[in-house]
């Protein structure tokens, strides 16, 4: 651009949309800054459940240790979300294939380690009460941290938005997660699958959905007037 045969009026007119930007962190680095938030929902979401029904016992059958290692497996899951979403970084499909499948088996084995079924005396109506609080308060307490991971996804330009919201939703889902097995009350595999998977789901869901979303905002805000 300084050919002196370049117009004087495009070369302001580059000049003036030039903007200092700053670089973005390594994919693990911004994972890791998360952390906070992974805390929050390990610690917070027991602290607030032992509050609401003010009994404050957790449940007989969690692993403190499991927890922490689910909520790292969620974290792995963010920095491959953020790796996602920077072009030229995106990852294989048979990796990002993989590694989804991976972490939905870590999941699995790390609830069914502590897997204590209740007594079949229990109400079905009991059952289903138990289903929809783990439903409601995994999802209550996704969809601040999934904002926050939303923001820093945003400031990219994923090529393929919905992986990378599926991605970020999987690693918010497995924190919280790691904070709801720990006063969930239905020990059992199958409650586990259903709610606790469904409310993962749910967080996949709505990141792959979030950030559909706001890249078709961001194509549509950046094509020139009248296009």
């Amino acid at each position: 651009m300084t050919d002196p045969r370049v117009p004087a009026e495009l070369l302001a007119a580059v000049k003036r949309d030039l903007r200092r930007v700053r670089p973005l962190a390594s994919p693990g680095r911004r994972a890791l800054s998360l952390l906070p938030i992974g805390i929050v929902l390990l610690v917070g979401m027991p602290m607030f459940w032992s509050w609401y029904i003010s009994s404050g016992a957790l449940a007989p059958w969690p692993s403190w240790a499991l927890s922490a290692l689910e909520t790292a497996a969620g974290l792995a899951a963010l920095a491959a979300g953020f790796r996602e979403a920077v072009p030229g970084r995106a990852l294989a499909k048979p990796i990002a294939t993989g590694l989804l499948a991976l972490l939905g088996l870590g999941f699995l084995a790390i609830n069914a380690a502590t897997e204590m079924p209740v007594p079949d005396a229990i109400p079905l109506e009991t059952n289903l009460t138990w289903f929809r609080e783990c439903i409601c308060m995994a999802t209550a307490f996704s969809i601040p941290a999934l904002a926050v991971v939303g923001w820093l996804v945003a400031r990219a330009l994923p090529p393929r938005p919905a992986l990378t919201g599926a991605l970020c939703g999987l690693g918010v889902g497995m924190m919280t997660d790691a904070g709801l097995r720990l006063f969930c009350r239905d020990g059992a595999l199958a409650h586990i699958v259903i709610a606790h998977g469904g409310a993962i789901l749910i967080v996949v869901t709505l990141g792959a959905l979030g950030a559909s979303t706001v890249e078709r905002i961001k194509a549509r805000r950046s094509r020139p007037a009248g296009s």
